[in-house]
């Protein structure tokens, strides 16, 4: 078994305390871990698929499995019904109709808000059934960048990399009304990404920090708003406590995306196990998976890591995220809201085009040609590949 946890020890342990009793029980299946550091694991996992060495179980970032699946990596799991139906929808990973992965956990997206800087201005403090509309959180905006105790109303984290843009945006884009891609087929991105109302979204989200309402430089992993330079944080549950512990539980408010017009949304769907397209003992592979995927370990999961079970059974169980638990708001956020990326082997290429067409847009290139230039470009791409067409 491969895994991308190499550099994060609370997790690996809880996949090795599952293995080393999975291991107990099967003696003549036993599974030995291969961790690698995150950065460097899509690497490794493709190098040895082109050499023919894929391990029988990986993991593998929920949004690149229609292409691994498409690329022939992967093969369709063999999991018992009970449990398949048992795990969310964000946390299951289907392509041509067959399921190929499985996820322990899922997170979600929101906003942190400090309530006395909210108090201040009158803001009405928004719910999962009433979240706040484009005109109020514009309004909300404005009247915190008034605050003279902070440098900026918000930070929108664009400091961070890889998924995250695509991630943490798109899903606003989308409440706008526009979209990455034509869903219905991934057949062309033009008239979605480019749409009237994705230019509208790019419109926005450029004046957050032409206006000065958010820095285009923040500090990383949420500085500044634990140092209180900024009232308002776009981040996810996995900052929650931490924020808490250095306001205070009454202070820090967990907020519900915004409702931009078309619905609110978070981006969906996260880290998943596999089975190699190649794999020699894929019954035991999968024997394995659905062992991991008991209560037991989805707990440990959850309080190892922060993020919450994805399966119901499991939550009461939980540190955080039982009833009253200090996250339980993170995950009905998650639940109401999450919105998968486009389950198409295209996608690794969509994310790259949109996020360079975002940071583009954030330095100040012009909307409409940007985005128009980044339909072309997908477009590009899926007829290249013939349109992703499974073999």
């Amino acid at each position: 078994m491969w895994t991308h946890n190499g550099g994060n020890k609370e997790e690996l342990a809880v996949v090795q305390s599952a293995v080393n009793a999975f291991n107990q029980e099967n003696p003549d299946s036993a599974v030995r871990i291969e961790a690698f550091p995150q950065a460097a694991y899509n690497d490794a996992i493709a190098a040895a698929a082109v050499s023919g060495d894929l391990p029988d179980i990986l993991d593998l970032d929920g949004p690149v499995m229609p292409n691994w699946a498409w690329a022939g990596y992967l093969a369709p799991l063999q999991l018992s019904s009970q449990l398949e139906s048992s795990i969310i929808a964000s946390a299951k990973g289907y392509w041509n109709d067959k399921l190929y992965s499985v996820g322990p956990y899922d997170t979600s997206l929101c906003f942190l808000g400090r309530r006395s800087a909210l108090e201040e201005i009158g803001a009405r403090i928004p719910t999962v059934a009433l979240p706040w509309t484009k005109e109020e959180f514009n309004e909300v905006l404005k009247g915190l960048g008034t605050l003279k105790q902070y440098k900026y109303a918000i930070d929108m984290s664009v400091a961070d990399g890889a998924e995250w843009w695509p991630y943490a945006y798109a899903p606003m884009l989308q409440s706008f009304g526009g979209d990455l891609i034509d869903r219905r087929d991934f057949s062309t991105a033009k008239g979605f990404l480019n749409s009237p109302e994705a230019v509208a979204w790019g419109t926005w989200f450029r004046s957050l920090f032409a206006d000065g309402l958010s820095s285009q430089t923040p500090a990383t992993d949420g500085q500044d708003f634990l140092q209180g330079k900024v009232p308002m944080y776009y981040a996810g549950g996995w900052k929650v406590l931490q924020s808490q512990e250095t306001f205070g539980t009454d202070e820090v408010l967990i907020l519900p995306p915004v409702d931009f017009g078309k619905g609110a949304h978070v981006g969906g769907g996260s880290w998943q196990w596999g089975v190699s397209a190649t794999s020699k003992n894929p019954e035991a592979a999968n024997k394995f998976i659905e062992f991991l995927m008991q209560d037991r370990y989805l707990v440990e999961y959850s309080n190892a890591i922060g993020n919450f079970p994805s399966v119901e059974s499991a939550t009461p169980l939980t540190k955080n995220y039982r009833d009253g638990g200090p996250l339980s708001l993170v995950r009905e956020i998650g639940e109401s809201f999450a919105l998968l990326r486009p389950a198409t082997p295209g996608y690794k290429v969509v994310s790259s085009i949109f996020d360079k067409a975002a940071r583009d847009i954030v330095s100040g290139a012009g909307v409409k040609s940007t985005l128009d230039q980044a339909a072309d470009d997908i477009d590009f791409d899926i007829k290249a590949n013939d349109g992703y067409k499974a073999a």
